[in-house]
C-alpha cells in the first residue's frame, strides 16, 4: 500500500513542517521496539525482486508501503538543489516528531525523470533513499564490476574482510522480428468478390481476425536471483552471464495498440451509417428526367388501351410488369461507371438472398418447402441457444431473409461503394418485394404464420407481406376452384345454393356485372367472388316453405347438439384474425386510448374490438341454422355457459345450462353483436384482413426507408451475427476470459436493443467490446502460431504449451518452466536465433563490425561473449535492459554500529542509467 500526495506550492519552512506533521500524524506509527521498520526489512527481502507489475519505487527499493509527495503541475517541479534539501529536511523533522516508520518520498526534478528522494526512520536507525539518473551509461559502470565498486564505496564499510554482497541480475531481451513465421490470418479474397464469384460462403459469414500481427514484441527476462561476489564474472573484458544458463526465464508480450481487425471494421463502418441523413433519391439521384416524363405520358394512355379492342393481353399492363420495366429503365439509364454495385456482384447478392429465383417460383410445392425450412436447418439445430439468440437481441433468426440481408448490406457497405451501394441494393430489394407481391411468389426465408413480435420491425414487415401473399394466393386458388365447379354444376331448383354447389356466371343478376367483375374495393371484400344469385337476400326459414341450407361447416363439435333441436353443433370455418406488426399494435393502442373513459368511448372501443367476434358469429349462424346465442357461447367461450343439475316437475334430475353473469349484464356487447349478425359463411364475409391494403402499406414503408433507417433496423441482426461469429471463433481457441466477456456483451446488448428507443452511444460501446474480444482471440492465434500450436498436431508438450500461451494472454509476466531447456524455452530460443540469422543476412556488415567502438552500446556483457559459442552470429541480441540488484547488511557509520541493510538497484538501458540506493545508518550515537 502506498499513498501519493500532491503538494501545491511550498510557502514557508514552518508551513511545510506543519503540513508534513499533519500528514504523518494520520499514519499509524509502528511501536518503538528494537526491530527494524518494515521498510528496512523489505530492503533485504528477496520476495519482491523484479515484480512484473508495480510502482517504480516498489521495483527499485522493494518497499511495500510508502508515501509520495509530488508537485501538482510541471511548473511546480522541485528542481533547485536548495529547495530539495529544504524539503528533505522538513521530511526528516516531521518523521522524527511523529514517530512514523513509513518511508516518505519526495519527487524532485522534472516529472518525466521519475526522480525520488526520501527517508525512513525507526528507533535509532535511519534509511536514506537516494537516486542518480543519467541519459548515457558511463563506460566504467557498464558492467557488474564497476557497479560493485560504486556500492562498496557508498556504504564505506570499515570491516575487513567485507561481508558478502548478495547479487540479483536480470537481463531483458526483446524480439520484434516475427517475419520468419507467417501471420495466420487469411485475408479475404477481394478478386473473387469483385469478379462476382460470390456464394453463400462469402456472403453468409462475417470476416474475422486481425489484418496485422496483434503481438508486436516478446520480452524475455533471464534472471540470476541468488549470486554472490566471486561466483560470476562480468567486467569490460569477459562475462559469464549467458542467457541460456540463467536459472529463471520469464516472458511477457507487448500487444499492438489498436490493431486493425476485420470484424470490428465491418461493424464500425456499418454503425456509421446510422448517423447519415440522406435519402435514397438524394444518394442515387433521378436519372434521365426528360425521358421518364416522356414515358410517363405514354403510361397515361393505359386506361384507354384497356377499353380499346386491341390484341394487347391485359396481364402485360399489370403493376408487376410496370415494375420490371421500371427496373430495366433504371439500369438502362444508369451508366456503367455510375452504378454503385457491379451487375455481376448484384446478381450474385440477389441469388444469395433469393435462391428460389434460380428455380421455378410458380411451383407451389417447392415454394412451400423452401418457405417452411429456408435455411436448411433441422429442428434440432433450431432448438440450440445460438439459434434462439434472436429472441434476446430482438433481431431475426440466423436462417432468415432479414438476417442474410443484414450481412449483404454490411458487406456492400464495406467493399462495394459504401452508402451508395447500400441504397442501390435496397432499391433492388424493394423492387423484388413488389414483384413477388404482384406475382404471388412467397418470400424465401421467412417462417410461416403471423409476424413474430420477438423479431425486429423490418422482419415483421416482411412477414406481414408474406402473409398478404399467402392470403392472396389462397383467394386466387379458391377462385379457380369455384370457376371449375361452375362449369360442372347446375343451379338448384328453388334458386338457393348449397354449401358445395357451383355457380353459373352470367345467369341472371344485375346487368353489366359478370362473375369476374367484382373488385377488391374498400367497401366489399370477399374470400371468394360470388354471382348475383348468391348475393340475393336468402329467405328466412319457413317463408314459403324455404329452408336455410347450412354453409361453411368444418366438423361436428364432439357430441354436442343444438339446444333448440337435435341437430349436431358444427364448428364453422372462420376467418383468421388480422396479423399485426408491433407498430400497428402500438398505433391501435394509441387510438383506443384516445377514446377516453366515457360511455360512448367505451362503446366505440368495444365495437372496434369485436370485429372478429362478429365475423365468428356470422360463420356460426351460417353453419348452424336455427342456433341461439347459448349455442355459440358453448363453442366459443364454454366457461360462460354454466351447467347445473336441477330437479324437474317429474322429480328427475336433469342438467340445465344458463349464460354466465357477465353475459346477462344489460347492454352486453355479445348480445348486441348476436342480434346484428347475419348468417354469412366466412367465404362471403367482408375480409378481416385486407391483404391488398396491408401489402401496399408494407411496400410503401419499405420504399421510404433511408439507408440510415435501414441500418438502424438491421443493426440488431448485425450484432447478432457478430456475437455468433465471436462465439464460433472462441470455441476453437477456448479462452475462459473471452467466453465470460461474450456473455457480458450479449447481456448488455440484449438490454439496450430491447429498449423502445435504443441508446446508440451504448451500442457503439458494445461494438468496441466486440472489437476487444476479437483482438484477444487474434492475439491467442498469433501466439499459438508462433509456438507451433496452430497446426492441429498433438505432441507430448502440447498441453503445457497451450497453458503457457493462455497465461501470456491473462498475466503480465509468465515464468518459463525449465528456463531455456524447457519446451517453451526451446521455442523462444529458436525464435531469437531465427531473428538473429535474418538480421545477419540483411545487414551482415553491421553485425561483423567491431563492437568496442561504441562504449555505450547496450548489452556490454553480451558484446564481450557471443552467445551460442564461437565467433559467429550470437543467438541473442544485446539486452535491451539490464537490472542489477546489490544488497548486504553492514554496520554504518562506525564498526560498532548495528548491522543494517544496504541496497543498490541499477538500471542500464540504451538511453537511461539509473542508480536507486537505500543506505541505512545507526543514529544511536550519531
Amino acid at each position: 500500500m502506498w499513498k501519493k500526495v500532491r503538494l501545491y506550492g511550498f510557502g514557508s519552512l514552518w508551513g511545510r513542517f506543519l503540513l508534513l506533521c499533519l500528514l504523518c500524524s494520520k499514519i499509524t506509527p509502528y511501536p518503538f521496539t528494537d526491530a527494524f521498520p518494515l521498510a528496512m526489512q523489505d530492503l533485504l527481502c528477496m520476495n519482491n525482486d523484479f515484480p512484473p507489475r508495480a510502482h517504480c519505487l516498489v521495483r527499485w527499493y522493494g518497499v511495500h508501503e510508502f508515501v509520495v509527495i509530488s508537485p501538482g503541475a510541471n511548473c511546480e517541479a522541485v528542481i533547485s538543489e536548495s529547495k530539495c534539501n529544504l524539503l528533505l529536511s522538513s521530511v526528516s523533522i516531521a518523521l522524527a516528531n511523529t514517530g512514523c516508520q513509513v518511508p516518505l518520498f519526495v519527487q524532485i526534478q522534472q516529472k518525466w525523470r521519475k526522480m525520488y528522494a526520501g527517508e525512513c526512520q525507526g528507533p535509532g536507525v535511519r534509511a536514506d533513499f537516494e537516486m542518480v539518473h543519467l541519459r548515457k551509461v558511463p563506460s566504467q559502470y557498464n558492467h557488474l564490476s564497476g557497479l560493485m565498486d560504486i556500492f562498496k564505496s557508498k556504504i564505506g564499510c570499515p570491516l575487513t574482510p567485507l561481508p558478502p554482497i548478495n547479487i540479483a541480475i536480470r537481463f531483458t531481451y526483446i524480439l520484434q522480428d516475427w517475419q520468419q513465421y507467417s501471420w495466420p490470418q487469411q485475408p479475404p479474397d477481394f478478386d473473387a468478390l469483385l469478379a462476382g464469384e460470390v456464394g453463400g460462403v462469402e456472403f453468409g459469414k462475417l470476416p474475422f481476425g486481425a489484418c496485422e500481427d496483434p503481438i508486436s514484441e516478446l520480452h524475455l527476462a533471464t534472471t540470476w536471483p541468488h549470486l554472490t561476489e566471486g561466483i560470476v564474472v562480468d567486467n569490460d573484458v569477459y562475462s559469464d552471464l549467458d542467457p541460456l544458463q540463467a536459472p529463471h526465464w520469464s516472458v511477457r508480450v507487448r500487444k499492438a495498440d489498436n490493431p486493425q481487425c476485420l470484424l470490428g471494421d465491418f461493424l464500425m463502418e456499418f454503425f456509421k451509417l446510422c448517423s447519415r441523413k440522406e435519402s435514397t433519391d438524394e444518394i442515387l439521384g433521378k436519372n434521365s428526367v426528360e425521358e421518364e416524363s416522356k414515358e410517363n405520358s405514354d403510361i397515361t394512355q393505359a386506361l384507354s388501351k384497356l377499353t380499346e379492342p386491341t390484341a394487347v393481353p391485359i396481364p402485360k399492363l399489370s403493376v408487376s410488369n410496370m415494375v420490371h420495366s421500371a427496373r430495366k429503365h433504371i439500369r438502362r439509364h444508369r451508366r456503367h461507371d455510375q452504378s454503385p454495385i457491379n451487375n455481376d456482384v448484384l446478381n450474385s447478392i440477389l441469388q444469395y438472398l433469393f435462391p428460389d429465383s434460380l428455380g421455378d417460383k410458380s411451383d407451389s410445392n417447392e415454394a412451400k418447402a423452401t418457405h417452411s425450412n429456408p435455411g436448411g436447418k433441422n429442428d434440432q439445430d433450431k432448438d440450440t441457444e445460438d439459434y434462439n439468440l434472436f429472441n434476446l437481441l430482438k433481431s431475426a433468426p440466423s436462417d432468415s431473409l432479414t438476417y442474410r440481408l443484414a450481412l449483404c448490406i454490411c458487406l456492400v457497405n464495406f467493399y462495394h461503394g459504401g452508402m451508395r451501394a447500400v441504397a442501390h441494393l435496397w432499391q433492388e430489394f424493394v423492387l423484388e418485394m413488389r414483384y413477388r407481391w404482384e406475382n404471388n411468389y412467397l418470400i424465401y426465408g421467412l417462417a410461416a404464420g403471423p409476424p413474430d413480435l420477438r423479431c425486429c420491425l423490418l422482419h415483421q414487415k416482411l412477414q406481414m407481406l408474406n402473409c398478404c401473399i399467402e392470403h392472396k394466393r389462397a383467394r386466387d386458388e379458391n377462385r379457380k376452384e369455384s370457376g371449375r365447379d361452375r362449369k360442372d354444376t347446375t343451379s338448384c331448383e328453388n334458386g338457393l345454393l348449397g354449401p358445395e354447389s357451383g355457380r353459373q356466371g352470367g345467369s341472371g343478376g344485375s346487368p353489366g356485372k359478370s362473375w369476374d367483375s367484382w373488385s377488391d374495393s374498400e367497401d366489399e371484400f370477399y374470400e371468394c367472388l360470388s354471382d348475383t344469385e348468391e348475393m340475393k337476400e336468402v329467405p328466412a326459414e319457413g317463408a314459403k316453405g324455404a329452408k336455410i341450407k347450412p354453409e361453411g361447416r368444418l366438423q361436428p363439435h364432439g357430441k354436442l347438439t343444438l339446444l333448440n333441436s337435435d341437430e349436431p353443433l358444427y364448428i364453422p370455418v372462420t376467418q383468421e384474425p388480422a396479423p399485426m406488426t408491433e407498430d400497428l399494435l402500438e398505433e391501435q393502442s394509441e387510438v383506443l386510448a384516445k377514446l377516453g373513459t366515457s360511455a360512448e368511448g367505451a362503446h366505440l372501443r368495444a365495437r372496434m374490438q369485436s370485429a372478429c367476434l362478429l365475423s365468428d358469429m356470422e360463420s356460426f349462424k351460417a353453419a348452424n341454422p336455427g342456433c341461439s346465442l347459448e349455442d355459440f357461447v358453448r363453442w366459443y367461450s364454454p366457461r360462460d355457459y354454466v351447467e347445473e343439475e336441477v330437479t324437474d316437475e317429474t322429480g328427475q334430475t336433469v342438467v340445465r345450462g344458463n349464460l354466465s353473469a357477465r353475459m346477462n349484464i344489460p347492454g352486453n356487447m355479445w348480445v348486441e353483436a348476436w342480434e346484428t349478425a347475419k348468417a354469412t359463411p366466412a367465404r362471403r364475409q367482408r375480409r378481416l384482413f385486407d391483404d391488398t391494403k396491408e401489402a401496399e402499406r408494407v411496400l410503401h414503408y419499405l420504399a421510404v426507408q433511408k439507408p440510415a433507417d435501414l441500418t438502424r433496423h438491421l443493426l440488431p441482426c448485425i450484432l447478432h451475427a457478430a456475437i455468433l461469429k465471436v462465439k464460433e471463433e472462441e470455441s476453437v481457441e477456448d479462452i475462459p476470459s473471452v467466453r465470460k466477456a461474450i456473455q457480458q456483451v450479449t447481456s448488455h446488448t440484449s438490454k439496450h436493443l430491447r429498449h423502445p428507443i435504443p441508446d446508440f452511444k451504448k451500442l457503439e460501446d458494445t461494438i468496441n467490446q466486440l472489437m476487444v474480444v476479437e483482438t484477444i482471440i487474434a492475439q491467442a492465434r498469433s501466439l499459438k502460431a508462433k509456438f507451433g500450436l496452430g497446426k492441429g498436431e498433438k505432441g507430448e508438450d502440447t498441453e503445457g504449451l497451450e497453458k503457457f500461451v493462455g497465461s501470456l494472454l491473462e498475466e503480465p509476466e509468465v515464468a518459463v518452466i525449465g528456463a531455456g531447456r524447457g519446451p517453451a524455452g526451446s521455442i523462444i530460443h529458436k525464435l531469437f536465433v531465427s531473428a538473429q540469422r535474418l538480421a545477419d543476412s540483411s545487414d551482415e556488415a553491421a553485425l561483423l563490425a567491431p563492437l568496442e567502438d561504441d562504449p555505450n552500446r547496450l548489452g556490454g556483457s553480451e558484446d564481450r561473449k557471443p552467445m551460442g559459442g564461437g565467433g559467429g552470429v550470437p543467438d541473442f541480441p544485446p539486452p535491451a535492459g539490464r537490472e542489477i540488484l546489490l544488497r548486504t547488511c553492514v554496520p554504518r557509520p562506525a564498526p560498532y554500529s548495528k548491522a543494517l541493510p544496504q541496497r543498490l538497484f541499477c538500471v542500464l538501458m540504451r538511453e537511461e542509467f539509473r542508480l536507486a540506493g537505500a543506505f541505512s545508518s545507526d543514529t544511536s550515537f550519531f
